[in-house]
């Protein structure tokens, strides 16, 4: 069936599961939590296997295992918003979700490095999915009042699967073999598919409109080519032809994809969208942080496993705490953002996490892994306060028939933040160091850490200046105190 609106008392809006009345909210956050969280979980994890998935399947092109999974988000993530709500999100998100699980399959019992790369990509068509859609839903189920404790939700996939990753895949690879990083993702899967299927309810949007062809054609194209160029510019050069050809015609189709989204009754990415100020300036926010969170999360793996020798397993333990940080200001963030408003939440905590950072440009070759681990775990509580927020008020002045458009566009923002950031991090790092094996300078090596540490410094400050444009005001229906809003206009 498909639901057409809301019920009248979500508080009452429950579902029965093995005799239980649950609230159908929370069915929607576990099941979208689990996807998530398999998903993030899946490109980390991986990362730490390439080397032992060069030799074992004898082939140079192991990096394609993390870029054909990438370049298949990059194509379907655009698409995703229009196709939950014109055929339904359950529907949609069940079927990415399947998708996915069977690509996990698929790539456990691959042979050959081609068929490897080729089982990513299916498993990216659904990857490219499960987060715009599901959080479409996920928005939906949740009134405006609690979007933060919804956001605080979305904390747990989004912190813990990236540092669970390395840990979890060093285990895995070093004691049993690299088919259990896919594996690993079944039994979970499964659990969070049956549940999907039982309990999810069928939406969509009677203005979704027809399928825009072009709009996907472009969108799909521009995003896979820049994010190609983005993930080779490092390592192939950023003059070389291959980068410049590829990006300049991202960047071309890209400008070309603006012009005819903007001109199209029903598009495939709603770009008027960020003519509202609200979700504009926590897409930019969203932009900055993304580059600046995951550069550092890409670069201080390099730092702990090139330059201070530990294996995979003791460099995710040391950046672990993080997650952890993240974990517990969330929840304060969560309850303190009605009384705060998300403006100073967000600017205060990417302001502070930017001066911690700062102290990451004093590490040494010696520094202790606890003063890491402490700092680490700073970082975590800072970020806590600037997502929770940012993901509670970004949907705040959103139409509900438009949320499936809107995380679309969130979704592909943070996608092309998470693929700048590495590039710039991995851009200064090559100018210093290889990015395999022991640097012959350690010494100049850790001068390209240091600048690449900066990097995140600047960025965290420039995220932090955005968020100081949020109107506190725009986010009034997102703001409830003992069970009433509380009235912000005068912010």
């Amino acid at each position: 069936m498909t639901a057409v609106a809301p019920p009248a008392s979500p508080q009452r809006d429950t579902v029965e599961v093995l005799g239980r009345s649950v609230p159908y909210k929370y069915i929607v956050a576990s099941v979208y939590v689990t996807a998530m969280f398999l998903d993030i979980l899946d490109v980390t994890i991986t990362n730490v296997a390439l080397p032992t998935l060069g030799r074992d399947l004898h082939s140079n092109n192991s990096e394609w295992v993390i870029l054909g999974y990438t370049l298949s988000l990059a194509v379907w993530i655009p698409a995703s918003g229009w196709l939950g709500d014109r055929i339904g999100t359950k529907r949609v998100f069940m079927f990415a979700f399947i998708a996915f699980i069977t690509g996990s399959l698929a790539c456990a019992s691959a042979q050959s490095m081609t068929q490897l790369i080729a089982f990513r990509v299916l498993q990216g068509v659904g990857g490219g999915m499960l987060t715009p859609v599901g959080l479409a839903m996920l928005f939906r189920a949740f009134p405006p009042a609690e979007r933060a404790r919804a956001s605080t939700i979305i904390m747990i996939p989004t912190m813990i699967a990236p540092a669970l990753g390395p840990v979890l895949g060093g285990l895995l690879v070093t004691h049993a073999s690299w088919r259990w990083i896919f594996i690993i993702n079944l039994p979970v899967g499964v659990l969070g598919i049956v549940i999907g299927l039982t309990c999810l309810r069928e939406h969509r949007e009677p203005t979704a409109g027809r399928f825009d062809l072009p709009g996907f054609l472009l969108s799909g194209s521009a995003l896979a080519l820049i994010v190609y160029a983005l993930s080779e510019g490092p390592s192939e050069g950023w003059r070389s032809p291959t980068v410049l050809t590829t990006g300049g015609l991202g960047v071309v189709l890209a400008m070309a994809m603006v012009s005819v989204e903007l001109h199209v009754a029903q598009p495939m990415l709603e770009l008027r969208l960020l003519r509202n100020r609200l979700f504009r300036q926590c897409n930019l926010m969203s932009l900055f942080s993304s580059m600046g969170f995951l550069g550092l999360t890409f670069v201080m793996p390099l730092y702990l496993q090139l330059l201070r020798g530990q294996d995979a397993l003791s460099s995710g333990l040391t950046t672990f705490p993080q997650a952890l940080g993240l974990m517990v200001s969330s929840q304060v963030a969560g309850r303190a953002y009605a009384r705060v408003g998300p403006r100073r939440l967000m600017a205060g905590g990417l302001f502070v996490a930017g001066l911690v950072i700062l102290s990451f440009t004093t590490l040494d070759l010696h520094t202790s892994l606890w003063e890491i681990r402490a700092l680490m775990f700073t970082r975590g509580l800072c970020m806590g306060f600037a997502f929770v927020p940012m993901q509670a008020a970004a949907y705040a002045t959103i139409d509900p028939k438009d949320n499936g458009r809107a995380s679309s566009i969130f979704s592909t923002q943070r996608q092309v933040g998470v693929s700048l950031g590495v590039a710039i991090m991995a851009s200064v790092l090559v100018t210093f160091m290889p990015l395999v094996g022991r640097p012959p300078d350690p010494g100049r090596a850790l001068t390209g850490f240091h600048l690449a540490f900066g990097c995140t410094v600047v960025l965290s400050f420039v995220a932090a200046t955005c968020a100081l444009f949020v109107p506190d005001s725009d986010a009034v229906h997102t703001r409830s105190v003992r069970g009433g809003v509380r009235d912000v206009a005068a912010h």
